[in-house]
């Protein structure tokens, strides 16, 4: 059998074969076309059969992207990739694999989008998303309304790669993937995420790329943080109701290179081959329109095995001092010193065209902030040396009454101003802030004392001592009146004479408790006079302040109740002047939205109360804390305590008498103190839903 006659029988095999996979698929995409839909461009795609449903689909800002995928599909186009370039549409890929069709529409800049299922016909429509909208646009609020997330898992692929599984409730769920430095942001638009899945997974141990998932919210959106480690790349792709997100490291001809080359292998092998026909050689492996300009020449001897294609063009570029710029399919080749006085000389004229450009007045409406502090921080309110967004002829002008922001620019500058107000007239998170201060004390107070007296009615109480001395026994005594000393007989009454006198001690308004006795002799008129007091005292306080306030994201806050207290000051002059000082409570915190959900609080609170007196004034009993914390929402976290115990015992005797054992009790009094003070002060934040972010903004 000839040769030819053997090709000709593969052909048929795999006409055969592809016929039959093309027979045995339920559906197939035949073609995929642009249409016009207003002023904005749109997708059909034309399937074999008619669509039961609207096909599960996702975007991405960075880069912008609309992802669609047809499952139990295959490609019938005969083409994985279509140039477009209508309107903001790049161009489409056709992906086929694993018994689905992908279509990847690759944009200029982020869009929102809405599909339509008519018959066998997929239709796309492409809009400008409202401010503070995301890319996802207003599919995000159609398709991802009662979606949540089920699970998130993390598992380990062949070559040490990092796959994080995320089961979604619906298909139709508006998802943003993007990298920012060393992480992979995944956000869900309007999803809820259970608070059993709102955590932090190390996955360290893996040995893959990934370190660690975050999964949390921002407002209305689900949020998956994933931190990797070192080089890597990843990829995402969505299936039905499960959405991966894959990070996996460089292979071997991608290290060691920024680049990361990743094109098809070849090789070469040429001696003293022209620059240009070496060209040539790799346009045609690859299919890419190549221009060279006139000033490319000379030749190039090299060997090259296995060896990407754009690793292979870069390396003739740099041997030849060459450099490329690349539009869609075509590649513009030329020495790099000539690309650059191209590129200079294109940015001149532009500058020139900018100065003679006419200038348009434009009015933007400002919705959630001042025009005025929009104009102030974009340097739009002409201060000498500040920076702005404007070009040299360019001015701008705010009306406070109706908040409107007036520009006078070229329309890209005008077009720049557009953007950034889109990115920041965005309304402000509201954080309701609520501390509780918890003072607690405990006392206990004990007091023993006794009162003891002596009283001879017919001799004054005493002891005979030689000499015709006498030593009197006595004290004070109550009665009529108060007689310090030993007591004499008084004719009529029955004198309290007291010669130790050491009572319980009294606390505030508490009285001790007392009891008497009297041992005396009717005949000889002489009395013992014993009178016992005792005091106990057991109290227990709790005060609790509970300040909250509510206030914006990042901005300050401040509230407070108390008295002021005057006070006399004397001036220089001699005279006296009032003045006034707080004992408030007082809160005053500043809150920061974290990205992951948290809120970072810069907090001083502070519960002054009034004290003693000091001559005509009082002193100010303070508590007073102030730092920075982080919380998550919802959470409670104690800024700070203060503990303090008061223990005291005291004895008053008599002395030698009160040492006496046993009888000396007759003659002490003995206390005992113990008082133990509490202050513990607790925070808790709470991001408040945004009421205001779920309605459209109102068109300028």
């Amino acid at each position: 059998m000839t040769s030819i006659a053997r090709w000709l029988m593969l052909g048929a095999c795999c006409w055969l074969v592809w016929s039959s996979a093309a027979l045995a698929a339920p559906n197939a995409v035949r073609q995929v076309e642009a249409m016009s839909q207003g002023a904005q461009a749109g997708l059909r795609i034309r399937l074999r059969e008619p669509l039961s449903a609207k096909p599960p689909s996702f975007s991405t800002t960075t880069p912008p992207r609309i992802v669609i995928d047809l499952p139990d599909t295959i490609n019938l186009t005969g083409q994985t990739r279509r140039l477009l370039n209508r309107g903001e549409i790049r161009h489409v890929d056709i992906v086929q694999a694993a018994g689905r069709t992908r279509l990847v529409l690759n944009l200029k800049r982020p869009m929102g989008f809405d599909t339509e299922v008519r018959d066998s016909e997929l239709l796309l429509t492409l809009f400008e998303p409202a401010a503070g909208e995301s890319s996802a646009g207003r599919s995000a609020e159609v398709a991802s309304e009662r979606v949540s997330v089920v699970d998130i898992d993390f598992r380990r692929g062949d070559g040490g790669t990092g796959r994080i599984v995320i089961d979604l409730s619906s298909p139709q769920a508006a998802v943003d993937v993007r990298r920012q430095g060393q992480s992979v942001v995944v956000d869900l638009m309007k999803a809820r995420l259970p608070d059993v899945l709102r955590r932090r997974l190390d996955v360290s141990d893996f040995g893959t790329p990934v370190q660690a998932i975050i999964a949390g919210t921002n407002g209305d959106v689900a949020r998956l943080s994933i931190e990797s480690r070192g080089q890597w790349d990843y990829i995402a792709w969505q299936a039905d109701r499960r959405l991966v997100v894959e990070v996996r490291p460089p292979k071997a001809e991608e290290r060691g290179n920024g680049r990361g080359y990743r094109g098809e292998k070849l090789s070469l092998n040429f001696q003293n081959i022209d620059v240009r026909a070496l060209l040539q050689v790799i346009a045609d492996f690859t299919g890419l329109n190549v221009v060279a300009s006139d000033s490319v020449s000379g030749s190039l001897t090299l060997r090259l095995k296995d060896v990407p294609w754009d690793q292979a063009l870069d390396i003739v570029m740099q041997a030849r001092g060459l450099d490329m710029r690349r539009h869609g399919n075509v590649l513009w080749i030329a020495p790099r010193d000539e690309l650059l006085t191209k590129e200079r000389l294109e940015l001149e004229q532009r500058a020139q065209i900018s100065e003679l450009e006419p200038l348009v007045t434009e009015t933007f409406q400002l919705n959630y902030q001042k025009a005025e502090a929009f104009q102030k921080v974009f340097g739009l309110d002409g201060q000498p040396g500040r920076s702005s967004i404007l070009s040299r002829r360019g001015s701008a002008s705010a009306e406070p009454r109706t908040n409107k922001l007036f520009v006078t620019d070229t329309p890209a500058k005008l077009e720049e101003v557009r953007r950034l107000i889109q990115i920041t007239d965005v309304p402000q998170r509201q954080v309701l802030i609520e501390a509780r201060i918890v003072e607690a004390d405990d006392s206990f107070n004990r007091n023993l004392g006794v009162k003891l007296g002596y009283l001879d009615r017919n001799n004054p109480p005493g002891i005979n001592l030689p000499g015709n001395a006498r030593l009197a026994i006595g004290g004070n005594y109550q009665g009529v009146n108060d007689q310090i000393g030993p007591a004499g007989p008084v004719v009529g009454q029955v004198q309290n004479t007291q010669f130790v006198n050491l009572p319980a001690d009294r606390i505030g308004t508490n009285t001790a408790a007392t009891i008497g006795f009297s041992l005396f002799n009717a005949s000889a008129n002489r009395f013992l006079n014993l009178e016992l007091s005792a005091l106990q005292a057991d109290g227990k306080g709790k005060i609790i302040s509970s300040p909250r306030v509510v206030t914006a994201d990042q901005q300050p806050a401040i509230i407070e109740q108390g008295e002021e207290i005057p006070y006399q000051q004397a001036t220089s002059s001699g005279a006296t002047s009032i003045q006034f000082k707080k004992a408030n409570l007082k809160l005053e915190v500043t809150p920061q939205i974290t990205p992951d959900g948290n809120i970072l609080l810069t907090v001083d609170v502070a519960k002054d109360s009034r004290g003693i007196a000091v001559g005509t004034s009082y002193a100010i009993d303070t508590k007073h804390v102030k730092t920075n914390v982080q919380v998550e929402n919802g959470g409670t976290v104690v800024l700070g305590g203060i503990f303090t115990q008061d223990e005291r015992s005291n004895v008053v005797k008599v002395p030698v008498l009160g040492d006496i054992p046993g009888l000396g009790a007759l003659f002490r009094s003995t206390g005992q103190l113990r008082v133990q003070k509490e202050l513990l002060i607790f925070i808790t934040p709470r991001i408040m839903t945004d009421m205001a972010g779920s309605r459209p903004a109102p068109p300028p």
